[in-house]
């Protein structure tokens, strides 16, 4: 098929990732915007109604998905006292909350019916969001007892990730009878930005064996697997395509993230973000040097330029509007090329 032809947003989106020739490379942001964002939105324009990100791509002319994120907590599970604190500490207060983890069902399944209409039409892509086995023993033990549970309590790590793989093949195979998702996210935010907050020793003993029990499950669905991570991903790039993965964002460019490096290193893995939030609010001229700096490697697909995180509330919806429409001349003049 002739890349001229015009596709559908799932099409366009599984073919990007995938290297394939596209009419042009989605136009859509992947993450959700700062409530702060939207409020100053709504006093620029934005209708007040509009606060769900699906409606909000839909008014700004951004190419439509549709995001779950499965995750293993229920809602009567009891909260940290503050950012990054305990849950639990222990295992005698991990069995003791298990009673609110790893919910049955995980998601409405109507719900999931129903995007499964919308994704047969080729209007939307489906994607979901699973808790990675960095992620998920952080958001109970707190962020500092978690990095010393690698040593201290490396039963209860272990405990834990098999908790959750035996929950996350089982939504996998619940949703999938339903809806096969296009691409999905571990959630991991495991780097910072000088690199990973662990070793690549740990990385192998600790996430490697379950990751290695689930990307070959998701792979053999056709689902593309991607990271979900903050910070530079450059050294752990290459420990998670050991396992099995095929793609990284949100590529933060204040965190050092280049592009062009990754993709030189790692020619087949796909990317979606790197442009560099901290421009949006700073003209036209800086919005171009930025799509300038990124549109060689949209030019060799797999990667779909998006935000490399959420959009800060310094930028007006005026000058947003200015960026989705060099976004699509851009996204545009990427597929030409291909």
């Amino acid at each position: 098929m002739a890349a001229r032809e015009t596709l559908s947003n799932r099409e366009r989106f599984r073919r990007a990732l995938r290297f394939e020739p596209v009419d042009r490379v989605p136009v859509t942001e992947w993450a959700g915007w700062w409530k702060l964002t939207v409020d100053r939105w709504h006093g620029e324009g934005l209708p007040e109604h509009l606060t769900d990100a699906f409606d909000i791509r839909e008014y700004l002319g951004l190419d439509a998905h549709r995001q779950l994120w499965i995750g293993p907590r229920s809602a009567t599970c009891p909260g940290p006292p503050g950012h990054g604190l305990p849950i639990i500490r222990n295992r005698d207060e991990y069995a003791a909350i298990k009673q609110h983890l790893y919910p049955d069902p995980a998601f409405n399944v109507e719900t999931i019916a129903r995007w499964a209409e919308e994704q047969a039409s080729g209007e939307i892509a489906v994607w979901i969001s699973l808790d990675g086995f960095f992620w998920y023993p952080r958001t109970l033990l707190g962020i500092r007892e978690h990095l010393l549970a690698f040593y201290d309590q490396p039963d209860l790590m272990r405990e834990m990730c098999e908790d959750l793989l035996e929950y996350n093949l089982r939504v996998v195979e619940e949703f999938c009878a339903i809806c096969l998702p296009d691409f999905m996210t571990f959630g991991e935010d495991m780097s910072y930005n000088h690199g990973p907050m662990i070793s690549a020793a740990l990385f192998g003993e600790f996430l490697a064996p379950y990751y290695r029990r689930i990307v070959p499950d998701l792979r053999s669905r056709g689902i593309t697997v991607f990271v979900d991570t903050d910070g530079d991903v450059t050294e752990a790039v290459r420990w998670y395509e050991s396992v099995g993965f095929e793609g990284f964002l949100p590529l933060e460019r204040m965190a050092g993230v280049d592009v062009a490096g990754l993709r030189a290193e790692h020619p087949r893995l796909a990317m979606i973000g790197a442009f560099d939030k901290t421009v949006m609010h700073l003209g036209e001229a800086r919005m171009r040097e930025e799509f300038e700096r990124l549109l060689p490697v949209m030019q060799q697909g797999g990667f779909i330029v998006s935000c490399d995180h959420q959009t800060p509330p310094e930028v007006p919806l005026q000058d947003y509007r200015l960026y989705v429409a060099l976004l699509r001349e851009y996204c545009t003049r990427a597929a030409q090329t291909q």
